[in-house]
């Protein structure tokens, strides 16, 4: 029994009043491979990409009159101790195209969260949200409030048990990564576009070296494992060219073909000449340089260790174990990265089966298990946005690419606990009132609840308490 609800709890998102406990847990997880749907009933009215990307080049678009009607309005001189008059005024059209960005951001949030209280695939889901946090973007930057969501429906649902290289490119090559990273903007300073920039006098903007950094730091090799700052300028070279259409203006947009929103390679943007990379020519041509270099990285032995410490800490610990790490570096290498091989070698770890609760859940970990324990299946999305952003951790916007920790320090302050427990009391006050908490205890935690628990539960002054008191209890607000 206790099997069954560390599958459901610690590999899931979570059980449900009605979920029949698995009677082979291993089973049911990896049975979950083929059941999984990518593009599951919730996303299905999600904005189009071309819909983003459209109001995102309409928004940029005005940014940049906007900034030039400044620049224009801006007095030679003023007097000492004088200042510019302020246009308070907010632009109509922009005004417009903010809240548009924005209400796709709600829309999108509202949709994964119903897909993660509805999914019958619960542990792949949580692969879902796992390699989403990986692959970190943040919605605090402005344009990428309409592309988060994309990325993950888009980039990482398709690829989630196919092979880390696949996931890998179709990820660095999303829209919402290239335009987090600033990639749409680098421009080599020997390309065509640089080399027009420099005869016309104009300022260039040159080289961004961010997604190839990232791509080293965070997404593959790991902080300092072998690559040196020359290796990441390297790699943004051969990166140069990498964009996205329908977003580029000025000059170089004309270079720049595709639908609107597609990843394009532009050759007028790329920095000729073959580069060398942690002792490794590449010689290739155009987007082929680039790529080669991220299969390479895939396929280095620190992103196997890297790859498979992320894991062990997510499903067996802040610590994660050294037997279970060098386990799933093993099915990484001899897999070539094959997705569904590394799961199974998780599955198969006897450290993630350890019957002490190995994990404090994350703010999004908690709101998704809290709901479906309640039994609801879906949630107004700016309620759901509102709630998420209390519990501090806003859908989509951890404020770097490093993404949300996966530590139980980051997320188990007092006053977080607290927070907790007002958002577990709206719940409970909202759930029916025919809900006994100490028979869901049984239903949802079989055979994890401890006698302090039941105890509390059963002397709750009414069935809402006892329900609130279940949530934030230890073994709930734990997996």
């Amino acid at each position: 029994m206790l099997d069954a609800a560390i599958a459901l709890n610690r590999f899931g998102l979570g059980a449900r009043p009605g979920d029949p406990l698995p009677s082979d847990p291993k089973a049911w997880l990896t049975s979950q491979f083929n059941r999984f749907q990518p593009r599951p009933q919730a996303l299905a009215t999600v904005p189009s990409r071309r819909a983003v990307v459209a109001q995102l080049g309409d928004y940029l678009d005005q940014a940049r009159m906007d900034g030039r009607a400044k620049r224009r309005m801006q007095p030679a001189s003023l007097p000492t101790g004088a200042t510019a008059p302020q246009d308070k005024q907010v632009d109509p059209l922009k005004r417009y195209l903010r809240k548009a960005i924005r209400d796709d951001y709600v829309a999108m949030d509202g949709a994964r969260l119903d897909s993660a209280l509805v999914t019958d695939t619960p542990f792949a889901e949580r692969l879902v949200h796992f390699w989403a946090n990986h692959f970190a973007v943040s919605v605090d930057k402005l344009p990428v409030i309409g592309l988060a969501g994309l990325l993950e429906f888009e980039a990482i649902r398709p690829h989630l048990f196919s092979r880390f290289p696949d996931l890998l490119l179709a990820v660095e090559q999303h829209p919402a990564m290239l335009v987090y990273l600033d990639q749409a903007q680098s421009i080599g300073p020997n390309s065509r576009i640089g080399e027009l920039a420099a005869m016309r006098g104009g300022k260039q903007r040159g080289i961004n070296e961010n997604l190839a950094r990232e791509a080293m730091e965070l997404h593959t090799l790991g902080v300092r494992t072998g690559y040196s700052q020359a290796d990441v300028t390297e790699f943004a070279r051969a990166l140069t060219g990498w964009t996205v259409s329908g977003i580029a203006r000025g000059p170089a947009s004309r270079f720049i073909g595709g639908a609107p929103g597609d990843f394009t390679f532009a050759d007028a943007l790329h920095e000729p000449g073959a580069r060398t990379i942690m002792g490794k020519t590449y010689a290739q041509q155009g987007e082929a340089q680039g790529r080669a270099i991220l299969l390479d990285l895939a396929a280095n032995p620190a992103t196997a260790r890297h790859i498979a410490t992320k894991l062990a800490r997510h499903f067996a610990g802040d610590d994660p174990p050294k037997p279970m790490v060098d386990r799933l570096a093993s099915a990484y290498l001899s897999s070539r990265g094959d997705l569904p091989t590394i799961y199974r070698a998780l599955i198969d770890s006897p450290e993630a089966w350890a019957r002490q609760p190995l994990k404090f859940k994350t703010p999004w970990e908690w709101s998704v298990s809290a709901l479906r324990a309640v039994g609801q299946t879906n949630i107004d999305p700016k309620i759901a946005a509102a709630m998420l952003k209390q519990l501090g951790q806003p859908t989509w916007q951890p404020g770097s690419p490093a993404g949300w920790d996966d530590i139980a320090a980051s997320w188990a302050a007092p006053e977080a606990l607290m927070l907790r427990v007002e958002v577990a009391q709206r719940l409970a006050s909202k759930a029916p009132s025919s809900i006994d908490a100490r028979a869901l205890a049984q239903k949802i935690l079989p055979g994890a609840v401890s006698d302090a628990t039941r105890t509390a539960i059963a002397r709750a002054e009414s069935p809402q308490e006892g329900l609130a008191l279940l949530l934030v209890s230890p073994e709930f607000v734990r997996r």
